[in-house]
């Protein structure tokens, strides 16, 4: 018998990608949307992942894109053209959870809602049927430890 040996690092190491990556990585954001997306923002527990089915969520409030979702990204930093506000939400409820989508609503990114260090971070959570519900701006940075 051969003694057991490692070809691989033991503890994982922290890829480290160009900034011309990074920014492919968010330019593919953009090109998943296409023209005319939307931002739908809902209650209820996110599901596992972007494409996993919603089950038992409520939309509380659907945003339209700008034709052209974003300009290229620069530097892996992804600046979103405006988005309309939504002038009179769909429901009452605690929006916990977002999702962008593409004109015909295939859902393309998903994240987090909160008042701070989520990643959709609103002034408060509670959105009321009928009243408007605005983004200000949105810029998503590509990781990079």
């Amino acid at each position: 018998l051969f003694p057991y040996t490692t070809l691989f690092r033991s503890e994982p190491m922290a890829l480290s990608l160009s900034s011309t990556i990074r920014s492919a990585q968010m330019d593919a954001i953009t090109t998943a949307v296409g023209a005319s997306g939307f931002v739908d923002i809902y209650s209820g527990t996110p599901p596992a992942n972007v494409g996993t089915a919603l089950a038992g969520n409520t939309l509380l409030a659907h945003l339209p894109c700008s034709a052209t979702f974003a300009p290229g990204a620069a530097s892996g930093v992804l600046t979103v053209n405006a988005i309309t506000q939504d002038a009179s939400a769909d429901a009452t409820g605690t929006a916990t959870f977002f999702r962008v989508t593409t004109s015909g609503g295939t859902a393309v990114v998903q994240g987090t809602v909160s008042t701070s260090g989520a990643d959709l971070n609103m002034n408060t959570t509670s959105i009321v049927s009928g009243g408007p519900v605005a983004i200000s701006s949105c810029v998503w940075t590509a990781g990079n430890p």
